[in-house]
């Protein structure tokens, strides 16, 4: 079975690099490996053309942000399965394999992630409790943070179209919005092997150019209320965690202002 792998990339010269060669490495070969390059201004169109290989396709477009460099690979993909991969994170050797021996036997779902491994500043650390990754119906624990990583998702290309894919008007948290629109309605599957590393820390991350992140989830939230697809249990929930998000932002808004405006009286 063919599987088309996307790759989006934004001057990240070496980093990409070391992802394309973790695909490339993987035990199962039937794969395409979309690479969209979003307007680089590094030299990595010049890189990418010394890979060798047919089944690797190269795909420049104007900057336009990740959510729509993966959109555009999505178009370009010919399977019926896609998987993404995030320039700056690599797969481990059997990745792909255990996710379609999963999917093989688990033919109701129609996503699934698998478990990983977590590197900031050149060292692995420890999750916390409530970044865990969980299975099934996982609607609810995702509202507070992205509980899915995108990095090792596998998802049927007719769910990611039926939900209209990433929000190109989403700069960041966008995976945070599809997630969401997918988990209310569908479960997902989980392979409890860590298959993924990622790599954080670094300067170019989109949590460092974005630091008020909140504001983007609030964007998810307030739209997902105006959609048809929650039942009255879910509209609560969502409402209560968007009071939240949005007392947090307040707070931050507020530490951000100059001392002697937040010492006024």
């Amino acid at each position: 079975m063919l599987i088309s792998i996307i790759i989006p990339t934004y001057n990240r010269l070496g980093k990409v690099n070391r992802a394309i060669d973790s695909v490339l490495r993987q035990s199962y070969q039937n794969f395409e490996l979309i690479i969209v390059n979003d307007g680089s201004t590094d030299a990595t169109d010049e890189w990418l053309v010394r890979y060798n290989d047919p089944r690797l396709l190269f795909f420049r477009i104007k900057n336009g942000g990740v959510a729509r460099a993966r959109n555009f690979g999505v178009s370009k993909a010919k399977a019926d399965w896609l998987c993404f991969l995030d320039s700056d994170d690599v797969w481990h050797r059997h990745k792909l394999s255990e996710q379609l021996r999963f999917h093989d036997k688990n033919r109701d779902y129609l996503i699934s992630q698998t478990d990983d491994i977590w590197i900031r500043n050149s060292k692995r650390v420890n999750k916390m409790k409530k970044h865990e990754i969980r299975e099934g119906y996982i609607f609810k624990d995702s509202l507070k943070l992205c509980l899915v990583c995108c990095s090792s998702v596998m998802i049927h290309k007719k769910l990611f179209n039926d939900l209209g894919g990433f929000d190109e008007n989403l700069e960041t948290c966008e995976d945070y919005d599809l997630w969401l629109r997918i988990l209310a309605n569908y479960p997902i599957g989980f392979i409890k092997k860590k298959l993924v590393t990622k790599f954080g820390g670094h300067d170019d991350q989109l949590s460092k150019k974005y630091p008020m992140m909140d504001k983007y989830r609030v964007y998810a939230l307030e739209k997902l209320l105006r959609s048809a697809q929650l039942s009255e249990q879910q509209k609560k929930l969502v409402l209560a965690e968007l009071d939240y998000k949005k007392s947090i932002i307040k707070i931050g808004q507020f530490k951000r202002l100059p001392e002697k405006i937040q010492n006024f009286k």
